[in-house]
């Protein structure tokens, strides 16, 4: 099966666009009485095991690669941090085996450092999609181009300086006639590596709509799928999201609007409330209405 046929199959399983990035701030875990990847593990399992009891699916998942390998201490024999990613992964397989896991690593440089970097993704952790940053072109790009596997180039992103270089105007080279903002020149890149690689998607952030509107339009029809971060905490609405891909005429069932902090631990600071798996249910359980198909 491709990786777009994998999206299209869990959106139509779960009935929902939603991703959930599961990117742990150890210190506001609870269970503070386990060592830091017991922690994180017991932690997820417990929430992962809530949310199948409610039959609350999301259609991915997005761990961050670096909220992981920070916590390693690899000189003092320490991988606290990568068993806690290991055991989330086995998680995810057992309570939610149709959702693809994207791994949010950022990859990118020459070619055969991109090659084991994508051997790192999908062969070292499985991973089904990795994020990849598009600056040093298509041999650091393609090679992260497995078969069936997703990969979410980095596009109009949702930080607040993503503007300083990705909305610079550019001659674009794919039509020197016309000058576009650095994004849509990006875009159109990736529309061409997608011509023969099905399954590479662009990074599209919910902060910055009218860019969103400009990327969306250009995708539709194309079967490229868009990773969506920036709801949430960052300020982006699902609901806005989706009404552009509604006018658009882009397909949503390729996209995945995607939350972290805001499902996974919603109370942001401070030792978590006695309530708190209530209250990551509840959050949950509200983007995947604002979310659904």
């Amino acid at each position: 099966m491709s990786y777009n046929e994998i999206l299209i199959e869990s959106a139509e399983r779960c009935g929902n666009i939603v991703c959930m990035g599961l990117d742990p701030i150890v210190g506001v875990l609870p269970f503070k009485e386990l060592d830091t990847s017991e922690r994180i593990t017991k932690y997820f399992e417990t929430l992962f095991s809530k949310m199948a009891d409610e039959k609350l699916c999301p259609a991915a998942f997005k761990p961050n690669l670096g909220y992981y390998s920070a916590l390693d201490r690899p000189r003092s024999g320490d991988y606290s941090g990568s068993k806690a990613l290991s055991a989330v992964m086995d998680l995810l397989e057992r309570y939610f085996p149709s959702s693809p896991v994207i791994l949010d690593s950022k990859r990118g440089d020459i070619a055969r450092s991109s090659g084991n970097y994508a051997k790192e993704a999908f062969d070292a952790w499985q991973a089904d999609a990795v994020t990849v940053s598009p600056y040093m072109g298509s041999d650091s790009v393609l090679p992260f181009a497995y078969e069936n596997k997703g990969m979410y180039i980095l596009n109009r992103t949702s930080n607040p300086g993503g503007a300083e270089l990705q909305n610079r105007t550019v001659i674009d080279s794919v039509d020197e006639h016309d000058v576009y903002p650095l994004y849509i020149a990006v875009s159109h890149m990736i529309a061409i590596w997608a011509e023969e690689h099905k399954g590479i998607g662009a990074v599209v952030g919910a902060t910055n709509m009218r860019e969103f509107a400009d990327i969306a339009k250009y995708f539709a029809g194309k079967g490229i799928p868009m990773l969506i971060p920036g709801v949430g905490s960052q300020g982006g609405s699902a609901s806005d999201v989706i009404s552009v891909m509604n006018e658009t005429g882009y397909n949503k069932k390729l996209a995945r609007i995607n939350s972290s902090s805001g499902l996974t631990h919603p109370w942001k600071k401070g030792d978590a409330p006695s309530d708190w798996l209530d209250m990551c249910t509840e959050s949950i359980k509200a983007l995947l209405k604002e979310a659904a198909l």
